[in-house]
Order: C-alpha cells, then structure tokens, then sequence
C-alpha cells in the first residue's frame, strides 16, 4: 500500500494539444504526481508543454523502457489509444486514457483482451461522472430520493459545429458527441439498455452531410427495467455550452442545470435576464477534470478502484454503434448482452 502523504507519482504524457494540456496542468498541480515526459508528433508542441511543467520531451520507445514511469496518460489521436494501451499494460503502466479507446469495438475488444491478460490498470476518461453537478444528482438518485427511475432526458448541445476536417475523423456524431451521453446513462441507471432507437439529421450545415455525418440527433435509449433515456444532441446552440440532465421517478424528479457565466440576474420592466451558460466544454468540466485526476491518484495508491473501466468504454461505443445501425435501417436496435 502506497503512502499518499509521501509519494509522488511519475506520469508520461502521450498528446500535447488541447485535451493534453488540461491533463497537463492538472497533473503538475497534483502535490502527488508529477509530469516527467511528454511525447507527442509535434516536436515543438511537446516541447512547449514539457518546458512549461519541467518535464522531458520523449519518445513512446522511452517512456515504455523507463522503470521509473508509473503511469501513463493517452490524450493523442484516437487512433492510436489501443496501440498504446496495450503498450502500457505490456510495461506495466498504469493507464490513464480519453475516450474513446478506438473507433471499432473488434479494436477495443482485442485491446483489452491485452489489459486482461497483464492485469493491468486501466481508466477511461469520461469525466462528465465527476462533474459536481451531475456526481450530486447521481448520489440522490442511488439514495433512493424519488425512488425507482422512469425517464432520463440528457440535454448535450455543442456551441458550434468543429472544422469539417475534425468530423471527417470523428467517427460521426455518435461515436464522437453522443459518447460521452450514453455512458452517463448507463451510470445513472446502474445497467445497460437493451435496444436503442435513433434519428438524425444535417440542420447546421448541410456539409455535414457530404462528410458523412449528422450535426443533431435524438436517441432513444430502453432498459430491462422498463426505464427509457432520451438523449438530444446538437451541434449548434446560440447560447453557450448546453449540459442538462433529468431524471423523473415514481417519487419525484432530480436535475442537474447548466453552469452560468455568473448568477447576476438583472431585473427591470422589461423582464428577467440571467446569465448565459459558459461557453465550451473547456470551462465547463474544468473542475471535472481536475476531480477525474484526483481520482486516478487515488487508484495510482492503491485506495480506489479505477471508476471508469475499459469495460464502459466498449460498453459506451457498442451503443453509438447500435444507433448508427438505427440511423441508417430507421430499425430499432437490440442490444444483445
């Protein structure tokens, strides 16, 4: 058993853009953990980043050979989460990484046949599970507040539509949007749904289309319960970052609203103004993030167990892959245990 008033972990970096820097930071804020290694394609960015947290620009080759590494983060291209997972559980890493782990559930399944044969740890960076908000609603929902579950509205609208060339690569708005939906209803619920209904449609812009994608769409999600989740996604609101979730029961209702720019409320003869929400979800998770890290420290001691497995990830991209098939046949999907 670790000491957590005295160790301070080693993490390796794989990813230094967007996402990478958050964890970055998160990491070099940690009284107990400590980022040694960067690595990344762009030289310059890893380099930037490594400076900054006086840590070593690397290679995988490196980071993989090095005893004193304790874990790794993935925050690269999709594309490469699976190879470097199971190079992590290879050498004996623990494993920190953004989702998804691949875009092919066969990938994902090969993947962690790998982290099953090494035994090695492995968390998937959902992080909307610990926003403090929808962390609270789930902690009255599991103390029984409004009794069993009936309904659950998952509201998750993006401001804008991203750079076409993104979604080229994205794996379409299921995989890459809706993800992160489907695995807070699984959480929220406590099981996995049992068949999933989608439509979806080009609203934002109609080149969406010509990529091969959708930019809205509704899904419907049915459990052995009877309990039916409905997701609406958006890539386009015109008023900030919309995150809302309800969850009706036979006792009552829990919500969990957007967090706003302020809670000033200005009120005259003309009417109520609050505040808008923020604006992206860099502002909006921030704290989720740091929370999601303070977590793997906890696993990296030994006194958590990871509370995002590789087994939700599948889980999450099995049901994108079900309402892709939904999308296109207009069929609903059974999701088969």
């Amino acid at each position: 058993m670790s000491n957590l008033d005295t160790d301070v972990f080693k993490v390796a970096l794989f990813g230094a853009g967007r996402i990478g820097q958050i964890h970055a930071h998160n990491i070099a804020s940690h009284p107990h953990s400590k980022l040694s290694a960067v690595v990344d394609i762009n030289q310059d960015a890893a380099s930037v980043l490594a400076d900054k947290y006086d840590a070593q620009v690397a290679t995988a080759e490196q980071v993989f050979s090095d005893e004193n590494v304790d874990a790794v983060l993935i925050a690269s291209a999709t594309d490469s989460h699976a190879d470097l997972i199971e190079r992590a559980a290879q050498a004996n890493k623990k494993i920190f990484c953004e989702k998804p782990i691949d875009l092919s559930l066969d990938r994902v399944n090969r993947c962690l046949e790998i982290v099953d044969q090494h035994q090695a740890t492995l968390f998937i960076g959902f992080n909307r599970r610990f926003d403090k908000n929808f962390a609270a609603l789930k902690h009255e929902l599991n103390n029984g507040m409004i009794g069993k579950p009936e309904l659950v509205l998952i509201n998750s609208r993006d401001p804008g539509l991203p750079p076409l060339s993104y979604l080229e690569a994205s794996g379409g708005l299921f995989r890459d949007m809706s993800i992160h939906d489907f695995d807070m209803a699984c959480w929220l619920m406590g099981q996995t749904p049992v068949s999933v209904l989608a439509v979806g449609a080009c609203l934002v812009n109609p080149e969406v289309e010509a990529v091969g994608d959708i930019d809205t769409g509704v899904i419907t999600l049915k459990f052995a319960t009877g309990a039916i989740a409905v997701i609406m996604n958006s890539r386009r609101t015109t008023y900030g970052y919309d995150q809302r979730i309800e969850v009706h029961g036979c006792n009552g209702m829990l919500q969990a609203e957007n967090e706003v720019e302020s809670t000033l409320v200005k009120t005259n003869e003309q009417g109520v103004i609050r505040q808008k929400p923020l604006h992206f979800f860099l502002e909006r998770y921030s704290s989720a993030y740091k929370a999601e890290w303070h977590h793997f420290v906890g696993v990296l001691t030994g006194q958590q167990s990871p509370e995002v497995s590789g087994k939700d990830g599948q889980t999450a991209l099995m049901i994108a892959n079900a309402a892709i098939a939904s999308l296109k046949t207009g069929q609903n999907q059974i999701l088969n245990d």
